[in-house]
C-alpha cells in the first residue's frame, strides 16, 4: 500500500502537465485579465461596418433605440434583445455605458454574447464602471476608442468619455476640444452627443462643466445629449440654454427607449417595457 500510492502518481503527473499545457489558452490568469479573443475585439469598429452597409437616403427618419447600464444583468440583456428584435424599422441600438459592473473584461464579453444577437448593430460608450481596476484596457480591446463619432444619415452621432471622476478630476475628461472639433462639423443637418454622466452629476468633472456646456450651447445643429448612469430614464431640460438630455433606463428597469429623429431637430421618444 506505501508503494502503490508514489507509483500512481508518478505514473499520472506526465498526464496532469501535458492536459495543463493544453489547456493553457483557456486560462484566465486574473480577474483583471484584459485580453479577448479576435471575434470579441473591436467590436465598435465591426458594428459601424455593419451599419455602414445599410443606408438611409438624406431627409429619412432617422430611428434607434437608446438604452443604458447593462452591468450585472445578463437575463434582462438577453430579454431586452428579444423585444428590440421585434421592433420595426430600427437601424442601430445605443447604450449609454457602464456595460460591466467591476470592469473585468468577461463581464463586457458575457453582454457582448447577448448583444451581438440583435438584429441590428449595436454601439457604446464607456462608462464610469467601464473603468475600474483594468476596465479601461477592457474597454478599448472588447469594443474601442473611448471617443469617437460616426455620421449615419443626415445626423452625427459623437461618442465620448465623460466619466470625470475615474481620471480624479484631471481637468481632461471631456477632450473638450475633441468635442468641439466634432460639433464643427458643418456637413451634417444634426448632431447628437452621448456620453456615460451626464454634466449635472457629481461624477462629471466640475473644472470641465462650463466649456463643456458652452461648446454643446454654440453647436446651431445640436439635437440633444444623451446620458446613462442614473438608470432612470427621462428627458428634461435643466439648463436655461434650451438644450434637450434624454438619460436611459437601466437594464433592470426592463425599460428602453425607442428615438425618432427627423426634420431638423424634432425628435420623438417613445418607452418601450420589456
Amino acid at each position: 500500500m506505501r508503494s502503490f500510492l508514489p507509483t500512481t502518481l508518478r505514473a499520472l503527473l506526465p498526464v496532469a502537465a501535458s492536459w495543463l499545457l493544453a489547456g493553457c489558452e483557456m486560462l484566465e490568469f486574473s480577474p483583471g485579465e484584459s485580453r479577448s479573443p479576435k471575434s470579441q475585439q473591436d467590436l465598435t469598429a465591426k458594428n459601424l461596418a455593419r451599419l455602414a452597409q445599410t443606408t438611409v437616403p438624406a431627409g429619412d427618419t432617422l430611428r434607434f433605440v437608446f438604452t443604458g447600464d447593462s452591468q450585472r444583468f445578463y437575463d434582462e440583456a438577453e430579454e431586452l434583445v428579444k423585444s428590440v428584435n421585434q421592433q420595426p424599422d430600427i437601424q442601430f441600438v445605443l447604450v449609454a455605458g457602464d456595460i460591466s459592473d467591476f470592469g473585468l473584461g468577461r463581464e463586457m464579453r458575457w453582454v457582448d454574447d447577448q448583444l451581438r444577437k440583435l438584429r441590428v448593430p449595436y454601439l457604446t460608450v464607456i462608462g464610469n464602471h467601464d473603468q475600474v481596476g483594468n476596465g479601461r484596457a477592457a474597454y478599448q480591446e472588447i469594443f474601442g476608442p473611448l471617443n469617437y463619432s460616426f455620421v449615419y444619415g443626415d445626423t452625427k452621432f459623437v461618442l465620448t468619455d465623460t466619466n470625470g471622476r475615474e481620471y480624479n478630476f484631471n481637468g481632461r475628461i471631456p477632450d473638450v476640444p475633441w468635442v468641439n472639433k466634432e460639433l464643427s462639423d458643418n456637413s451634417v443637418r444634426r448632431h447628437v452627443i452621448v456620453s456615460h454622466v451626464p454634466p449635472q452629476d457629481g461624477d462629471f468633472d466640475p473644472a470641465v462643466r462650463q466649456p463643456y456646456l458652452q461648446a454643446l450651447r454654440s453647436d446651431p445643429r445640436l439635437v440633444m445629449e444623451m446620458n446613462g448612469h442614473r438608470h432612470g430614464g427621462g428627458i428634461s431640460v435643466p439648463e436655461e440654454d434650451g438644450i434637450t438630455y434624454v438619460n436611459s433606463h437601466g437594464f433592470e428597469r426592463r425599460r428602453y427607449m425607442v428615438v425618432t429623429v427627423w426634420g431638423d431637430k424634432e425628435f420623438r421618444v417613445k418607452e418601450v417595457t420589456f
